[in-house]
This record gives C-alpha cells, sequence and structure tokens, in this order.
C-alpha cells in the first residue's frame, strides 16, 4: 500500500508540472540584426529598421560593419529608424565625402594660405609625397560624436541600449579586428574608413581601416552575443565586368568585394531572414541620393512584412524620443600627442577653455580649428566624468610628421600680368608652434612675400613680414612727379613701381573673433622712369620710410570671393616718423585707411554685398607715392593701389579716398556667378580737411561680370564703363589673388 500511494503521489506531481508547462508562454526568442557595408547604399539598412519597427520586432542584439557599423552603432545608442532617417536626410552629401574646413575655422595667416594656392604636396627628405587619403572623415566624426553624447561614458558597448559590435580590420597585419568596447564614436568611424577615402583611425595602438576588407557581413559575432534568430540586410554589390566599374572607387571595392562575395553564399544560407534590397543604380558615394536609397530598403523589408510580424509583435514599436543636448560642461581639457605644439597652441585653437559650458557647436568648431592647421593628421575626443564637477575632454592628437610643403599657384590680371607662384611652407623651423612660408611669384613682374610666425593662441603671437612687389605701368603724373608736374606738361608716364617692405609685429585674438596687433616697418619705394628727358633725374621716388603700425581686423566672410554670408572689417594706422628723403619734400605724416563690408543672402543664389572704404593723411604729407591711387580690377590691392571699377589700372589718386561698392550676385549654376556692381568715390587733396569727402561722388563705375570658381581660384571676366570718362574697359583674371 505504502509503494502504491508513493507511486499515485509522484504521477500526480508530474502531471500537475506538465500541465503548468503546457499553460507556460514560450521563450521570447532574441533577434540579432546584421547589416553590412556598402558606403551610401548602407543607407538602405534605415529603411529596413523602420518596416522592422512597423512590425513590431524588437532588435536584441545588433552588428554591423561600415556603413551597417554606422547605422547599427547609432541604432544601438537609442535612435528610432525614424530619427536615423531625418539624420542622414539632414547632413551635408559633399561633406560626408572629403573634408571641409569652414572659412571662419583658420586664422587669418591660415585664411591666407588657404587662398593662395591651388596645389599642396608633403615635401620630406626633398622628395614631393602625396596625402594618405582624400579626407579624415572629420565631418563624419563630430557629427557622431555629436549624436551620441547621451552614452559618451559607455566603454562596454553590451550596455548600450541595444548590444552592439562591429568590425574593422587592421592596416598592418589584414586581420579583422571585433570591437566590443572603447569609444563608441571611434569605432564606428574604424569601421567605416574606407581605404583611401577616409583616413584610418588608431585604437589602441592599432591602426584600423574599414572592416569591410575582412569581414563585411558579421553574422557569427551576433550569434556569439546570443542571438536565436538573424535578421541579415546585405547591400554588397556583386564582382562587375570592366565596362560596369567606373574609376578609382570602383576598383578599390571590386578588389574589397572579392573575398565577401565568396564567403556570401554560406552566411546568406546562415541567415534566418535575408534582405536584399535592390540598389544597384547607385555607387557607395551615392550620398546625394540617400532619400531614394533609405526607400529601397523600406520596398525589399515590406516584401517579407507577413514574416517580419511573426517575429515581433505585429504592433509598432515606439521607441523613446532621444533628446540631445546642446552644451556639456567641461571641467578640464587632457591633450595627448602633443610634441611640437604646446598645449596653448591647442587651447587657443578650440577657442574655448575649461571651467565653461561649451555647446556642442563650439567643440565641432574648435575641433574644425585644429583640424583647419593641417598640423595633425588625426584628432579625436572622448569625455569621462570628472567627480560630478563636469567633464574631462580628453582630446587625443597626432602630429602631422610632413611639416614641410610644396605648395603651387598662378594668377593673370591686367596689371602685374601672368606670375607662377611657388611656395616652400616649413613648420617647426625655429621653436614650436612656428611656420615660416616663402612666396616666390615669376613671371612678367618679379615679386616674393615671406612670413615667420609663431602661433601662441590666446597669447601674444609674433611675426616677421617681408616682401617685395613691382610692375611697369602707365600712372597719373601726379603719382609718379607729385604736384605740380608742369615740368613735363603730360598727364601720364611710364614708371617702374618698386615697394619692398619689412615689418616686425604681434598680435592677439580679441573677443575671440577680432585680431588686433602693431609694430613697426622698414618701406623703401622706388618710382623711376626711363621716358623722361634727360634734363630730369628718371627717379621720382627712392626713399627709405620707417613707421609704427597698428591694426584691427575681422573676417567672417564664408569664401573670400564669392561670400554668402559675414562681415569684414579693417582698420590700420601708420606714423611715419623718419625717412631717407629723396624727394626733400618729407615730413613726419600717418596713414589712416578702414574697410567694412558685409554680404548677406538675400533669396536663393542671390547675395547683396555691401563695401565701404576710406584713406586719408594726416600731417603735412607732400609724398606722393603714399597717395591713394584707384583703378582697375583682378590684382591683390597693395600699399595704397585699390580697386575701382570704370577707370583702368591706376587712374585716379589723391591723399585721401572714400569708396563706396553695391554688388549684386546670382550664382545661376554651381560655382558659375553673374554678378552686377556699382562704385562711388570721391578722391582728391586734403578731403577731410576741406569737408569735400561726404559731398556727391565725382567718380563712378559699373561693372557687370561672370565668375567661375575652380581648385586654381577665380576665373573672372569684367566689363565696366564710368559715365565721367565715358570709356569701356574688360579685365579678365584668372586664380587666386597673389
Amino acid at each position: 500500500m505504502k509503494h502504491t500511494l508513493l507511486l499515485f503521489l509522484c504521477l500526480s506531481f508530474f502531471s500537475s508540472v506538465m500541465g503548468q508547462e503546457q499553460h507556460m508562454p514560450a521563450k521570447k526568442p532574441k533577434i540579432g540584426v546584421v547589416l553590412s557595408g556598402g558606403g551610401a547604399k548602407g543607407l538602405a539598412h534605415i529603411g529596413v529598421l523602420k518596416v522592422l519597427e512597423e512590425a513590431g520586432v524588437e532588435v536584441s542584439y545588433i552588428g554591423g560593419t561600415s556603413m551597417g557599423a554606422i547605422v547599427g552603432g547609432l541604432y544601438a545608442a537609442g535612435y528610432s529608424a525614424t530619427e536615423l532617417d531625418s539624420i542622414f536626410r539632414g547632413l551635408d552629401p559633399d561633406a560626408l565625402l572629403k573634408d571641409f574646413t569652414p572659412r571662419d575655422s583658420r586664422n587669418f595667416f591660415e585664411k591666407r594660405n588657404e587662398e593662395m594656392y591651388a596645389i599642396t604636396l608633403p615635401f620630406k627628405n626633398f622628395k614631393i609625397g602625396f596625402p594618405n587619403a582624400l579626407s579624415k572623415g572629420l565631418y563624419n566624426y563630430t557629427t557622431v560624436n555629436r549624436l551620441t553624447e547621451h552614452v559618451r561614458h559607455v566603454r562596454d558597448f553590451n550596455k548600450l541600449p541595444i548590444p552592439f559590435v562591429c568590425i574593422a580590420t587592421d592596416v598592418e597585419t589584414g586581420e579583422e579586428v571585433v570591437l566590443h568596447g572603447g569609444t563608441l564614436p571611434d569605432a564606428i568611424l574604424a569601421s567605416g574608413a574606407f581605404p583611401s577615402l577616409y583616413n584610418p583611425v588608431e585604437i589602441d595602438g592599432r591602426l584600423l581601416i574599414d572592416g569591410g576588407v575582412t569581414n563585411n557581413y558579421p553574422i557569427e559575432e551576433v550569434k556569439k552575443m546570443g542571438a536565436d534568430i538573424i535578421i541579415g540586410v546585405d547591400v554588397q554589390d556583386p564582382l562587375k565586368t570592366r565596362d560596369q566599374i567606373k574609376g578609382a572607387t570602383g576598383i578599390l571595392v571590386q578588389i574589397n568585394n572579392y573575398q565577401m562575395i565568396r564567403k556570401m553564399e554560406a552566411k546568406s544560407k546562415a541567415t534566418d531572414v535575408y534582405i536584399k534590397p535592390d540598389i544597384s543604380g547607385f555607387t557607395v558615394v551615392s550620398f546625394e541620393d540617400g532619400e531614394a536609397i533609405i526607400k529601397k530598403g523600406e520596398e525589399a523589408a515590406l516584401k517579407i512584412l507577413d514574416t517580419l510580424k511573426t517575429l515581433g509583435t505585429g504592433t509598432p514599436l515606439k521607441r523613446p524620443h532621444l533628446a540631445v543636448r546642446d552644451s556639456i560642461c567641461i571641467d578640464r581639457i587632457e591633450i595627448n600627442g602633443l610634441k611640437n605644439y604646446t598645449r596653448s597652441y591647442v587651447i587657443g585653437k578650440l577657442n574655448f577653455k575649461p571651467g565653461n559650458t561649451i555647446s556642442h557647436t563650439d567643440i565641432t568648431n574648435g575641433i574644425s580649428n585644429l583640424n583647419a592647421t593641417h598640423n595633425f593628421t588625426s584628432l579625436s575626443y572622448s569625455f569621462d566624468d570628472s567627480d560630478g564637477r563636469g567633464e574631462v575632454l580628453k582630446l587625443d592628437l597626432k602630429e602631422n610628421p610632413i611639416n614641410r610643403l610644396l605648395k603651387f599657384g598662378l594668377h593673370y590680371d591686367g596689371l602685374f600680368k601672368s606670375a607662377v607662384l611657388v611656395n616652400l611652407t616649413q613648420k617647426n623651423l625655429l621653436k614650436r608652434n612656428d611656420v615660416a612660408s616663402l612666396d616666390i611669384i615669376l613671371g612678367d613682374n618679379f615679386r616674393y612675400n615671406f612670413d615667420y610666425y609663431i602661433d601662441n593662441g590666446f597669447y601674444i603671437s609674433y611675426g616677421l613680414h617681408s616682401h617685395y612687389y613691382g610692375f611697369n605701368r602707365n600712372v597719373t603724373a601726379d603719382y609718379a612727379v607729385g604736384p605740380p608736374n608742369d615740368q613735363l606738361n603730360i598727364e601720364a608716364i611710364n614708371v617702374d613701381f618698386s615697394d619692398f617692405t619689412n615689418q616686425i609685429y604681434i598680435q592677439s585674438l580679441l573677443w575671440r573673433q577680432f585680431l588686433i596687433g602693431g609694430g613697426v616697418e622698414h618701406k623703401h619705394i622706388q618710382i623711376k622712369s626711363a621716358t623722361v628727358q634727360s634734363t630730369i633725374d628718371s627717379r621720382f621716388d627712392d626713399s627709405d620710410y620707417l613707421s609704427s603700425y597698428a591694426y584691427l581686423k575681422l573676417d567672417t566672410y564664408d569664401d573670400k570671393h564669392f561670400p554668402t554670408e559675414g562681415y569684414y572689417f579693417y582698420g590700420e594706422a601708420k606714423a611715419y616718423f623718419y625717412s631717407s628723403d629723396f624727394t626733400g619734400m618729407y615730413n613726419n605724416f600717418s596713414i589712416i585707411r578702414g574697410e567694412v563690408a558685409t554680404a548677406k543672402r538675400l533669396a536663393r543664389n542671390f547675395t547683396l554685398k555691401l563695401e565701404a572704404e576710406t584713406g586719408f593723411a594726416l600731417g603735412e604729407n607732400e609724398v606722393s607715392s603714399f597717395d591713394f591711387i584707384l583703378g582697375g580690377y583682378g590684382f591683390q590691392p597693395f600699399h595704397t593701389v585699390r580697386h575701382f571699377f570704370g577707370y583702368d589700372f591706376l587712374s585716379i589718386s589723391g591723399n585721401s579716398f572714400l569708396k563706396g561698392v553695391v554688388n549684386l550676385d546670382y550664382e545661376f549654376a554651381k560655382k558659375h556667378h553673374f554678378n552686377l556692381t556699382a562704385n562711388y568715390a570721391n578722391l582728391g587733396s586734403n578731403l577731410y580737411e576741406d569737408v569735400k569727402l561726404l559731398s556727391w561722388p565725382k567718380y563712378s563705375g559699373y561693372a557687370v561680370g561672370y565668375g567661375l570658381e575652380t581648385f586654381i581660384g577665380p576665373i573672372e571676366v569684367k566689363h565696366s564703363w564710368s559715365p565721367e570718362v565715358h570709356k569701356h574697359y574688360t579685365w579678365f583674371s584668372v586664380g587666386f589673388w597673389f
């Protein structure tokens, strides 16, 4: 009886347990998503993720390579597919492919350098080199850093809202590198560092490039994370024929695809839900077609919507909206990797100091400022908590080993004629933070520029400048000889003009945007003519002049030649206190000059630019060599020579002037400009003292022009006329002004 009772109790227990198991819900499968690389075609991943959310599929793990890593990493960080759609639609397609450094990221010295040279080549051990890649991917990096601000302290990718993994390749060993942790922006940008397009990314001492070289579809890694079901999205190209391969990028993609296409047959079979969008009409750089590519991803996933609903709830998944903070409190800044540049130099370029709340825009601008120097081959940053006092900004810099550059440019205008520019730039010549630059300008008129500059950021910076300009031209006799010119009884004379100038100066930033400085200057002016009678000295001036000077400058234009927004201001005062006095007419005097301008986009492709400029002498200046002289267009303004439409080069002169310019520019096609200009001026002798400067303009001129932006600088044609002289002039200029 005891055994019978025991058997009965056991059977009752097991039947009870079995009944409970039959009523227990089945274990929910873990869904893993694998996103392949494919450049711009990887935007189709966003479309697929949108449909997954629509089907109520909750992703447990996500992994990707290259663009799959970028999309997957942001999704893992908490963004919904709809938010990713909006983010990528708002990005600049051109900036995604190449570094674009805004003009206001450069200091005044760097602006000058960027706007003179058509070609810049590394020059080491007397050999010309070439860049490692077209872009550092800095726009992508700062964008991803801003978007992942809310997970900036996460160093284990398993602790992200969705556990994440991505793949990179060690460029030195060719080994696959699986990234489960670290700084999220560094990891996903390393995975997407397409060879020759983007610079490699250094992580933990390894130089990493696009993971697509070794594993473009990391299904194995996502399975290792614990996924029960794999949904895979494949945007890889099949191998192409010779007729289908287009350009160097196409060849690199073909090489990159050899191994992966062979592996994909087995990988696709191991994928539970395999999605391959039809993106055959797009390339790896078709970012401008992002909207259409995302749509292709949606279309591919919608074809299997019923299947996807069986893996989800069937109810659209709502991910919480992410609100990214627009600023961050930085307690201190740690800078790693400095050897040839000082901490103050870097802080000065960042343009913000620790102990302040800094916007992400300011952080991005600071990184852009550092990039604009070309002194660093890689720039990365991350944030750590500073014991509740704020954040520690960790800045990792890799200095550019190339500190010598060879640069070239060319220019043509009606005043200096044809010119070829060869520049040698040497950084860290004598001390940290310094740069020396020598321009040799060969052509119809020999010229040179030499600059040596020590940039100390927020602190006082120092510089030396030397130049020589010379030309031969017919000019007004008043300017060459000076009044009275009755001894020649002519209105114009052919002269040889030369200006040899040397300066020593100090300068610093004022209110972050203004540059203030001053120094001393030596100038030798020679004006002579071989056409005058032998009874008259052929030299009209051959004197040395010494002066002290001060200046204030602001330049926020987005482009020097065709600005669409920004302001420009330049004010200068020079006090001449010594001359060797070749003319015998020298008295101490001062020259005051100022220029203010603004550009404003009125409507799409229409820009209005307004300018005003003035100059005058203080003191008994009898030396006509310092008179302001106006006329012509297309040359780099120098000494006291300025542009003026309606009059030929060097046509009108006086010791004081006031000029205003109105310009309307229409960009009728990308980089093609049509413009209308009107300028007015009063110019003469002592106009401020005689209160004639603000009277009705004595001189006026109008111009219609065409301009084309090219890599060598603007190519411009200007046709101008003046109602006072009833003459028409057409000027043609090519290349950056120098």
